[in-house]
């Protein structure tokens, strides 16, 4: 059984930073896909969009365009625990950030949220304009 718990979420101003933290309790964490997925206000499961996936055997990442050369996602095993470093954060971006895991060596790692079967309680993140 994965356990995924979010921290790091909070409030910032238009071009702040914020690092988004997800401890992963799991043996196996060596053998997951794992990702980064927000849901914006008013949507619904269906808008849970995929962020960032990482592959934690290879470290194989994958970015959403809208997030491409701001946020980067990197897991620290030692730690057993994966980050998002979100930089230049944009109103666009505030949503409820969920943590993700999938029993599965798919490569690359799928962006597909209901492809994930394990899942963090979410940390929320406010962008002021």
């Amino acid at each position: 059984q994965v356990q995924l718990v979010e921290s790091g979420g909070g409030s910032v101003q238009a071009g702040g930073s914020l690092r988004l933290s997800c401890a992963v309790s799991d043996y196996t964490y060596s053998s997951y896909c794992m990702g980064w997925f927000r849901q914006a206000p008013g949507k619904g499961r269906e808008g849970r969009e995929g962020v960032a996936t990482i592959a934690t055997g290879s470290g194989s990442t994958n970015y959403a365009d809208s997030v491409k050369g701001r946020f980067t996602v990197a897991r620290d095993s030692a730690k057993n625990t994966l980050y998002l470093q979100m930089n230049s954060l944009q109103p666009e971006d505030a949503a409820m950030y969920y943590c993700a895991a999938a029993l599965t060596r798919r490569a690359p790692c799928p962006t597909n949220s209901y492809a994930y079967g394990y899942w963090g309680q979410g940390t929320q993140v406010t962008v002021s304009s």
